[in-house]
């Protein structure tokens, strides 16, 4: 549909020099790349979990136009195991991956989202290098902050709540209080369905990934993955999983406290940055989405002075390509 509309203000605007912040030249650069499409979308966070894409001889960059830069990003067009695909990087956080996301969807000719990178772990069953696949996506950075003393309040309590006082570090010497931070409760996520109708929201907060995608995921079990970095290797040879249930917020889950929380509430597996943002942002469109998170620490676990993340890095970012370029040939 978007391809469509851009094609006719293209025909009809050739006297037009720019619509609205896209140059004729831009448009027709747009239409050009449509038309060999249609695409499969690439959603990647940061340059160190795109670099195993761009290093791969599976990667083959269109020759005529291998780029499209607009609005900060760059586009990126190509083969991908001699899929058609357009990869963009988003940038840390859930508001670079929704715009970045909305633009791809936007501006080109999708026909599905594929999502990768790394993340916290928050489920102690699984080991750093596993690569993850949740079901379902939830955003858990959208609270209510409830007043210190308030029993009830104009907010869902659906979703449940963090206490603070739950989590005082007590000793013997200490008297049990109530934390003046109170209680925030998780608040579901409002969108607005393309095909419903405008300024009229729903609520949404376990999004599914596509269910083809999902049940395709199946085959991925036995995916060779990297087990060391130089001479440091993981107590055992790392695996693909399909699991219930990812989280995203705002935030970098360094905290063992709040990450037992996060999987006790929500049998959570993966947390990261990103992941719910693209997945929310595909659901109101109704374009196909999976995301891959290779997990590259325990969060808030190993010594409290540093992170594992330093060290896994590299090698949590290659598992989690090496599964999407596994993915994206069985597509």
């Amino acid at each position: 549909m978007e391809f469509l509309v851009v094609l006719v203000m293209v025909l009809l605007g050739s006297s037009i020099k720019a619509y609205g912040t896209i140059s004729q030249i831009s448009w027709r650069e747009i239409s050009n790349i449509n038309s060999q499409g249609p695409y499969i979308g690439i959603v990647v966070p940061n340059a160190f979990e795109l670099n195993p894409l761009l290093q791969s001889s599976s990667f083959v960059p269109h020759n005529k136009f291998p780029y499209f830069d607009f609005a900060g990003r760059h586009f990126r067009i190509g083969e991908l195991e001699k899929k058609k695909v357009i990869v963009v990087m988003t940038g840390e956080s859930m508001l670079n991956a929704g715009l970045a996301t909305q633009l791809l969807l936007t501006l080109f000719n999708i026909e599905g989202v594929l999502h990768y990178g790394i993340a916290g772990n928050v489920n102690s069953k699984f080991q750093i290098g596993d690569v993850t696949i949740p079901q379902y996506w939830a955003h858990t950075g959208l609270w209510h902050w409830q007043r210190f003393g308030e029993d009830k309040g104009d907010f869902s309590t659906e979703l449940g709540y963090l206490k603070f006082a739950n989590y005082n570090n007590y000793t013997k010497h200490y008297k049990l209080e109530d934390n003046l931070l109170n209680k925030v409760w998780y608040q579901p996520e409002r969108i607005f369905p393309i095909d419903g109708t405008p300024e009229v929201w729903q609520p949404a907060f376990w999004v599914p990934v596509d269910k083809t995608y999902f049940e395709i995921a199946r085959k991925l079990k036995n995916v060779e993955l990297s087990i060391c970095v130089n001479t440091t290797c993981l107590p055992r040879k790392p695996m693909v999983v399909r699991v219930k249930k990812g989280v995203s917020a705002n935030m970098f889950v360094d905290n063992k406290a709040y990450r037992d929380h996060l999987n006790s509430k929500f049998d959570a597996t993966p947390t990261d940055m990103e992941s719910a943002a693209v997945a929310l942002v595909c659901f109101q469109h109704k374009i196909p989405f999976i995301a891959i998170r290779a997990l590259s620490d325990l969060a808030g676990g190993g010594s409290a002075l540093s992170n594992e993340v330093s060290i896994f890095i590299s090698l949590a970012s290659q598992n989690a390509f090496d599964v999407l370029v596994k993915f994206i040939s069985l597509l």
